[in-house]
């Protein structure tokens, strides 16, 4: 058919004479004079909807509404946003590949051709999330770790292998390369894209971890989602989104002397809490915007999770250029990347006035301070000097201040743990890779240490040393630091902070100053350029003197796999119920994310990260005390350590080398390593499932059928969606994260996901995590609020006062009588006697990463509907793309105004036509048989979030729609 706005196709050329065609904004402006004034962003994204405008998906009705954007109008459009690609990470890509492997399974089933199942925009899987920090400070640590790691996941990545060879447009980044938002930066992104037919069009993409934002520091429209949607989207189903308001973060002057890229990304992060930015477009102008490099705007828009954003968008100009030239793209690229750029009008940061924002923040670069962010929320940023003296008010603080609630008196509690410590960074008693054993057997010092019951030693100040004769052990306390990790896609992709790590390190090692050997250091940078460039820059060894080698390229600690601590410290940790810490430069500090002993858990710059390990607690005040101690016993002060802006710049020619990057990632398809060669996968169309705990057919097409029961309409017609009689599986507070909905870290061997693991004959020791198991359902649906922080308010307070931890309800039989026990066994029951449920929530509920099985855990445990006061925008999203009713509280109602205690039955009556947005019926009977009846928002959001509920979800719609029988 004729494209509705034809006129808008025009002609652009490059400096070398070059001609491309694309879709002229400018030209679309003539139409609609305000394009010329929206935000960039949506700029963007309105150049995708002009483009994909073909009169059924994309409507001309779709590209006016965008092109008339309001920036105070009422949200009520939908935006069908066709992205040009999407980047998976392997936890969330592994469920996302084991879904369409079973779609092309119930095609085969059906009769189907298989191969109707094909991702229609490129697909690039980086695994990055699957090593883990077994081995830790020494040279041997990275080729140890590798090889658990592919012992491990061997049959999750010859699952990867047959998806290879099964798909045309799915591609694989092997392990060991990097972190996905990383490799997204420095390789996957190449700016602009032109078809077949010669159009060209710029970069933009989903991608299945909520940190995709990262990419927005390149001018690229992208954020994280749910891997269903993202599978939607790969599967050429536009990604829907409402109309959003944008935004505009004015940054003015330039950062002091000393003041690092996370101190600004943590100050701006506070700063949009504040702002409520949730489901928003936030947008950088201004001349402070103009002076910050492409690493300190990727590390900003890597943060637009944390601060609630959809996105952390910067425009493309010279630093845009610059970048591209410091990583390795070719001069073609660049070239067309700037021609196209400038005939949209896009080239360069706008100046206060050029834009129509929603509304405008305004921060002075030089206002900014070194920072840390904890111990719970990476919101919750902190200036240095205040650390100590906040950690001590938050010890006794009550948890409702986001405390400990440990009696202040305790605060100097020490713990003595007899041995050496762990000198070699080995884990005790851990299983070791075939054929390094011999390596093991090498490494010195690796003496098993036993914890004593010293839990009252008290020492004069936390600052001085109280580590006993050497050989008789050493002591910890609360605030002690005992995991220091370099890692996480949003600092180790910024040059200026791991060279400045690198340079305090020299400074430290020379002044004299160690890391004492039982605190877990680790070194996991997001690419192999950056211990390329250390190493260059003569950094790497005074990172590794200190304990910061080499661990692996991944996630690592940000994302929960930092390892065990030794059995002796864990039971020390357990035995005197301290309050220990850890400092990473990653993005998540949420409760039990970094290690489920650890309470506290700080962000920071790498250099801080050095500095911390250093100090050996949280409780020195690095403004004001010594860091440690030197050569003679001398004074070392952070001001002693701490490198100049020009030592970080004299050395950033190293980190900004094209042909290092070109070399590096020609590796990816040339030289993916001998691990990765050895994994064999099946071949096949479809996929042979095998008898395996780690891969398992999803259990979400059970029940398919081409056709949709259409519901019988009219008076008196039964409600289809109505939820009856469910009972109520949990009570939560606020801030309740998708770190406590889904299953995520270790696997502990008395839940009910270890007691299925260990009766299908897997050993403890391999139990491996729950990120690397999210192939198998069975293992998943049994870990979902199984987190060993979540609180389930419907259980009765301890005699404390506190509340019971760990994912634990009430069953209610027959009888109403109450049987503690973990949620997973009571979804169960219920599900036996063919009974729904329902979880009542506070606020923001659905925090954090974006993860899928967060809402397939809830739907899988028969839990119909889920009631808060609010929802993060990903999360609901993927219960409504699960089948799951999200329901919003109006004006002051909550279940705690209510009244609710958990014994109550629980009815709730939606719009039969599921209109987005509208009432819902909320009717909850008490156990004495009086009911409370209350008006909340049903939050389907969108026309198409409603077809996709029709259909059970977006899978079932999605396949029906590619199997031609979607109505």
């Amino acid at each position: 058919m004729k494209h509705a706005f034809a006129p808008t196709l025009k002609n652009f050329k490059t400096a070398s004479g070059t001609t491309g065609r694309f879709y002229s904004l400018p030209a679309l402006a003539k139409q609609f004079p305000s394009v010329q004034r929206l935000p960039q962003s949506l700029r963007i994204v309105l150049e995708a909807v002009l483009r994909h405008c073909d009169g059924k998906k994309v409507t001309p009705e779709h590209v006016r509404q965008l092109a008339q954007w309001q920036p105070q109008g009422s949200r009520t459009e939908e935006i069908p946003f066709v992205v040009a690609r999407v980047v998976l990470q392997d936890f969330t890509g592994v469920p996302l590949l084991a879904d369409l492997a079973a779609m092309r399974s119930v095609a085969a089933r059906l009769g189907k051709k298989p191969d109707a199942i094909e991702p229609l925009v490129p697909v690039d899987l980086v695994v990055d999330h699957s090593i883990m920090v077994d081995y830790y400070g020494t040279k041997k640590a990275l080729d140890l770790n590798m090889q658990l790691e592919f012992k491990r996941n061997q049959e999750r990545y010859q699952f990867m292998k047959w998806g290879m060879q099964a798909f045309d447009t799915f591609g694989v980044v092997p392990p060991g390369f990097g972190i996905v938002h990383q490799v997204n930066l420095e390789y996957l992104a190449r700016g602009v894209h032109h078809g077949k037919d010669g159009v060209y069009y710029p970069d933009t993409l989903v991608g299945t971890d909520s940190h995709t934002t990262m990419i927005n520091g390149i001018g690229v429209v992208g954020w994280g989602v749910g891997g269903i949607e993202a599978e939607a989207a790969m599967l050429g189903q536009p990604v829907y989104i409402l109309m959003p308001d944008v935004v505009g973060f004015e940054l003015t002057g330039r950062l002091r002397e000393g003041v690092t890229a996370t101190d600004l990304v943590l100050t701006i992060t506070e700063r949009l809490r504040r702002e409520k930015v949730v489901g928003q477009f936030v947008e950088f102008f201004g001349e402070g915007t103009q002076s910050l490099a492409v690493p300190d705007r990727a590390t900003i828009g890597n943060m637009a999770p944390e601060y609630g954003a959809t996105m952390g968008f910067f425009p493309v100009d010279d630093k845009t250029l610059d970048y591209f030239r410091g990583t390795g793209r070719s001069p073609a690229e660049i070239e067309a990347f700037e021609a196209y750029f400038r005939a949209q009008g896009l080239f360069g940061v706008p100046k206060s006035g050029d834009i129509d924002y929603s509304r405008v923040v305004t921060l002075d670069l030089g206002s900014v301070a070194p920072s840390l962010a904890g111990p719970k929320r990476p919101q919750d940023r902190i200036e240095i000097g205040h650390v100590a003296a906040q950690f001590a008010d938050l010890f006794s603080a009550p948890a409702a201040r986001n405390g400990f609630n440990q009696p202040a008196a305790l605060l100097q509690t020490r713990h003595l743990v007899q041995g050496n410590g762990n000198e070699a960074g080995l884990p005790i008693n851990r299983p070791t890779p075939d054929g390094a054993e011999r390596q093991v057997v090498e490494m010195e010092s690796n003496k098993p240490m036993r914890a004593t019951a010293h839990a009252s030693a008290k020492v004069p100040t936390p600052t001085q040393s109280s580590q006993p004769a050497e050989g008789q052990g050493f002591s910890i306390g609360n605030g002690d630091v005992l995991i220091a990790a370099i890692t996480s896609c949003t600092n180790t992709s910024n040059p200026s902070v791991m060279l400045a790590a690198g340079l305090l390190a020299k400074k430290a090692v020379e002044a004299g100053l160690t890391v004492q050997p039982h605190i877990k250091t680790s070194l996991a940078p997001g690419s192999r350029l950056v211990t390329q460039y250390l190493s260059e820059a003569g950094l790497l060894p005074y990172l590794e003197k200190l304990g910061f080698a080499l661990a692996g390229y991944g996630c690592t600690t940000c994302i929960g796999n930092a390892g065990d601590l030794t059995p002796e410290i864990n039971a020390a940790i357990r035995q005197s119920d301290l309050v220990c810490a850890a400092v990473l430069s990653g993005n998540r500090n949420f409760e039990a994310r970094i290690h489920p002993n650890l309470k506290a858990n700080f962000l920071a710059s790498p250099p801080l990260v050095v500095a911390y390990a250093i100090a050996g607690t949280v409780l020195t005040d690095l403004m004001t005390q010594p860091v440690g101690q030197g050569h003679g016993g001398k004074n070392i002060y952070l001001g002693d350590i701490w490198p100049s802006t020009d030592e970080i710049q004299a050395l950033m020619h190293h980190a900004m080398n094209g042909q290092a990057f070109r070399e590096n990632y020609q590796k990816v398809s040339a030289e993916p390593g001998k691990l990765w060669e050895k994994i064999r996968g099946v071949s096949g169309a479809t996929y042979t499932w095998p008898s395996s705990t780690y891969i398992a057919e999803p259990p979400f097409f059970e029940q398919f059928t081409l056709d949709l029961a259409v519901p019988e309409a009219g008076v008196g017609a039964v409600n289809p969606y109505a939820v009856h009689g469910a009972r109520v599986m949990a009570l939560f507070g606020d801030s309740i994260t998708t770190d406590h909905i889904s299953p995520a870290g270790s696997i502990h061997p008395d839940s009910p996901a270890g007691q299925w693991l260990r009766a299908h004959g897997v050993q403890q020791a391999d139990f491996n995590s729950y990120g690397s198991r999210r192939g198998n359902h069975e293992v998943m649906m049994r870990g979902t609020f199984a987190n060993v922080r979540i609180k389930n308010l419907m259980l009765p307070p301890l005699a404390d006062g506190g509340r019971e931890e760990g994912g634990l309800t009430l069953y209610r039989d027959a009888a109403g009588a109450a049987h503690k026990m973990p949620i997973y066994d009571a979804a169960m029951q219920y599900q036996a006697e063919g009974r729904g449920s329902v979880v009542f929530a506070g606020e923001e509920y659905g925090t954090g990463s974006s993860r899928d099985w967060a809402a397939k855990g809830t739907q899988l445990l028969g839990i119909k509907a889920v009631v808060a006061r609010s929802f993060e925008r990903i999360h609901r999203n993927n219960l409504v793309g699960m089948g799951v009713l999200p329901l919003q509280f109006r004006g002051e109602d909550s279940w705690s105004r209510l009244g609710l205690v958990g014994d109550e039955h629980v009815e709730v009556i939606p719009d039969p036509q599921l209109t987005p947005q509208s009432d819902a019926e909320l009717c909850i009977t008490r156990a004495d048989g009086s009911q409370i009846r209350r008006t909340v928002t049903l939050r389907i959001d969108t026309p198409i979030e409603a077809d996709y509920y029709r259909h059970g979800g977006i899978l079932p719609f999605v396949l029906r729609q590619l199997l031609g029988n979607t109505p």
